[in-house]
């Protein structure tokens, strides 16, 4: 069966949270099919095994494993190159020769689940991506948050605050990504208990 992740802002792949959440945005389709739907729509050897369906609201990301390079590398610095050079060689062939098809799928899936698709390849340790979404996100940040963002600009770590944001939050999601999972978890219990609630529109007297 296919991998996959929702990474969403509430359980159920909506586009529209509690209050709390502060969204100022339309219902999407919900996407917790969309793994399921791929499996069934990808054609069979593109990749070695299942690959990793990630949806959060604005995007889905398909990731694959390809099958390993062939030859003899030594484990040394010229033969660690060769390597390299071949896998990306071999992903960039991937990427070009699934082109059209790929284009066509996402057009599927977008018309489906009103998200954009983005794809990318897999050969051991080494993953490329192809043309993922880059979605600004709008923030207030008071002095000490200022301040942070400030060191990692003035240090040398980021270009500018923006580039700080998301070196901050990309840190984050690397070493709390357990914690993250118990959290989308958690929400998802939360989500089916409250679809099992009374509703608030049911009368309370008759006429």
């Amino acid at each position: 069966m296919m991998s996959g992740r929702m990474h969403r802002g509430w359980p159920g792949g909506r586009g529209r949270g509690p209050g709390r959440g502060g969204w100022q945005q339309a219902d999407l389709p919900g996407a917790d099919d969309a793994a399921a739907w791929l499996q069934g729509r990808l054609p069979d050897g593109w990749f070695t095994g299942t690959p990793e369906v990630t949806v959060d609201r604005e995007e889905i990301v398909v990731v694959g494993e390809l099958p390993p390079v062939e030859g003899d590398f030594p484990d040394t610095e010229a033969g660690r190159a060769d390597r390299a050079a071949a896998v990306a060689g071999r992903i960039s062939r991937f990427r070009e020769t699934t082109r059209e098809e790929r284009i066509e799928i996402a057009r599927q899936a977008e018309h489906r689940y009103q998200r954009k698709v983005a794809w990318g390849a897999r050969i051991g340790d080494t993953e490329e991506l192809f043309t993922v979404a880059s979605v600004p996100v709008m923030t207030r940040l008071r002095q000490p948050e200022r301040i942070v963002l400030d060191t990692l600009v003035d240090s040398g770590v980021a270009r500018s605050r923006s580039d700080a944001l998301a070196w901050a939050v990309k840190l984050v999601g690397q070493h709390a990504d357990e914690w993250l999972s118990e959290l989308r978890d958690a929400m998802a219990r939360v989500d089916e208990l409250r679809s099992k609630g009374p509703t608030s529109g049911s009368g309370s007297g008759s006429a």
